[in-house]
C-alpha cells in the first residue's frame, strides 16, 4: 500500500487560509448522516477536508453498497469542501493490523493536506481504534465522541474493554473533546476530560416541503398513521411496536429491517393488516413518507448504547411538523421540550401514541415543532463547533458562536 494521493480540481493554495480535517465515521457518498451534515455547515466557517472511514480492497466483499476502492485522491465535492477516501490493508481494526492501518491512513491524510496547501487548524477524530492524530501537523487535536463506543462495542463485534482503553488514550491526546450526548459528556468528564457538549442537529430545510411532497405509492394504511423512520434492529424495543399495532393503530415502518432481529416476532408484526414496511428509502423521498405519518416514533430499548446516543429522528419528526413519541432517553431529557412525549412501558407508550394521533397536526402546534427543530439545526451546531475549534478567518478573527441558545456546554446537561 503506497499511500499515494492524487489531487483533482483543487483550489489554488492561496484561497484557503487554514483547514479543518474531519475524520468521519460514514462515507461521503453513502447515506447522508451526521458527520456529512456537520461538515457541510462547518465549511461555511472554514475550509473542510472530509475523510472517509478507511476501507480495504476486501471491504466490498462484505458490503455490497461499497464499490471497489480506487487510489486515494483529493477531490472537491462542494465549495470550501474537499474529500479523501483512504485505502488501507485488509483487517481494518483487528488488533494486529490496526496500528499499521492507522499509520497508512495518517500518511494519506498528510499528503492530501499538502496538496491542499494550507495549514490545518484542527483534526477532528471519531475513530478510537484508527486515530489519525498527528497526520497533518494540526494545531488542535479534537476527539469527537459521537456515541458510547464501549457500550455499543458488542453490537459491532468488538471487545468493550479494548474500545474503552482506546477511547481513554484518544481523549488524553486531544486538546478539545466534544461529546454528542449528555451521557457521553458525563462519562468523559468522569474520566478526567473537560468535554464540550455539542449534540447532533437536524436539517430543517430538508423537511420544509413535507405537506406538498408526492404521496408515496406503496403506503395503503388508513390515517392517522404512527411511523418509525430508521433502521429496525436490536436497538429497537419491539415490545413497543407490537403494543402500538395491537391497539389497532396504523403502523408504518420506513427503513431497513435487520433479518437477524427477532425474525419470528417481526414476521408476526408485519403480517398484521394495520402494519406496513416499505424498506430503505433515499433521503430525498423521506418527506413523502413523513407527509402520511402523523406521529413519529423513537422506540429505543434501554441499553447503554442507546442511553449514550442522540437520535436524529426525534428532531427530524419535529422539523416535519409531526408529533414525536420517544422512550425516556437522556438525550430527550436534555432537549427538555413538551413537544416531545416520553413513555417507556408498552402501555404508556401506546397511550401516548393514541393521544398524539388524536391531536391536530397542522396550525400553531406544527409551527412550534418546526421552530424548535430550527433552533437545533446543523447550522447552529456547526457554529458551536467552529467556536470550540477556535478556527480563524483569513483576516485573523476567530469564529464565534452567535446563536440565541448556546449549544456549546461544559456544564452538566
Amino acid at each position: 500500500m503506497s499511500g499515494a494521493v492524487r489531487a483533482t480540481g483543487l483550489p489554488a493554495a492561496t484561497q484557503w487560509h487554514e483547514i479543518v480535517t474531519v475524520c468521519a465515521t460514514n462515507r461521503w457518498d453513502g447515506v447522508k448522516l451526521h458527520d456529512r451534515s456537520l461538515a457541510e455547515q462547518l465549511a461555511r466557517h472554514v475550509p473542510v477536508l472530509y475523510v472517509d472511514p478507511p476501507i480495504s480492497p476486501a471491504t466490498p466483499r462484505r458490503r455490497a453498497d461499497i464499490a471497489p476502492p480506487a487510489a486515494p485522491r483529493v477531490r472537491m465535492v462542494a465549495p470550501n469542501l474537499a474529500h479523501l477516501a483512504p485505502v488501507v490493508l485488509p483487517g481494518l481494526r483487528r488488533r494486529g493490523v490496526a496500528p499499521a492501518n492507522a499509520e497508512i491512513a495518517r500518511r494519506q491524510i498528510g499528503r492530501a493536506v499538502r496538496e491542499l496547501g494550507a495549514p490545518v487548524a484542527a483534526l477532528v477524530e471519531a475513530d478510537v481504534l484508527l486515530p489519525a492524530f498527528g497526520a497533518a501537523r494540526e494545531r488542535l487535536r479534537v476527539y469527537w465522541a459521537q456515541d458510547d463506543y464501549a457500550g455499543g462495542a458488542a453490537l459491532l463485534g468488538l471487545d468493550p474493554v479494548r474500545v474503552q482503553v482506546a477511547e481513554v488514550k484518544v481523549a488524553a491526546k486531544a486538546d478539545v473533546v466534544i461529546a454528542a450526548s449528555p451521557v457521553v459528556h458525563d462519562k468523559l468528564a468522569a474520566l478526567g476530560a473537560n468535554p464540550v457538549l455539542i449534540p447532533y442537529g437536524c436539517d430543517p430545510g430538508a423537511f420544509a416541503g413535507v405537506e406538498s411532497a408526492p404521496l408515496p405509492e406503496d403506503v395503503h394504511l388508513r390515517a392517522p398513521i404512527a411511523g418509525l423512520v430508521g433502521h429496525i434492529n436490536a436497538r429497537i424495543d419491539l415490545n413497543l411496536l407490537e403494543a402500538v399495532a395491537a391497539e389497532g393503530h396504523s403502523l408504518l415502518l420506513v427503513g431497513p429491517i435487520d433479518p437477524a432481529f427477532e425474525p419470528l416476532r417481526m414476521q408476526a408484526l408485519l403480517a398484521r393488516k394495520n402494519v406496513e414496511a416499505v424498506g430503505r428509502k433515499p433521503a430525498e423521498q423521506l418527506p413523502s413518507y413523513l407527509r402520511v405519518i402523523d406521529v413519529g416514533l423513537v422506540p429505543y430499548a434501554d441499553t447503554p448504547f442507546n442511553r449514550g446516543s442522540f437520535p436524529l429522528k426525534t428532531l427530524e419528526y419535529l422539523a416535519a411538523g409531526r408529533a414525536a413519541v420517544s422512550t425516556d432517553l437522556p438525550a430527550t431529557r436534555w432537549l427538555d421540550s413538551s413537544l416531545i412525549v416520553t413513555a417507556t412501558t408498552p402501555s404508556h407508550f401506546t397511550a401516548a401514541v393514541t393521544a398524539e394521533l388524536q391531536r391536530e397536526r397542522s396550525g400553531q402546534l406544527a409551527a412550534a415543532r418546526r421552530a424548535f427543530a430550527e433552533s437545533h439545526s446543523w447550522e447552529h451546531r456547526a457554529a458551536a463547533f467552529a467556536a470550540a475549534l477556535r478556527v480563524t478567518r483569513p483576516d485573523g478573527s476567530v469564529s464565534m458562536y452567535g446563536g440565541d441558545r448556546p449549544e456549546v456546554r461544559n456544564d452538566r446537561a
